[in-house]
């Protein structure tokens, strides 16, 4: 993930513990100066991400706190 912002689609998000536990995660990934979700519970959630990363420890780091990007296997 280039540039200095990126925006992802989430699945399985339902509250704010959620939410908390993948910006917690994400955070923790080289490259990233921020994370913050914006939470449909239920739905699809977005995920903003300001910095640069590499889309593989993104979705490592959102798999490994229990949750799944939308469209990842």
């Amino acid at each position: 993930m280039q540039g200095s912002g990126a925006q992802c689609a989430l699945e399985g998000l339902t509250c704010g513990h959620c939410v908390q536990t993948v910006e917690k995660a994400v955070s923790g990934v080289s490259g990233v100066h921020s994370a913050s979700v914006d939470l449909v519970p239920g739905g699809t959630s977005r995920l903003n991400i300001t910095g640069t990363c590499d889309p593989g420890a993104l979705a490592e780091a959102v798999r490994s706190s229990g949750y799944a990007l939308a469209g990842a296997n």
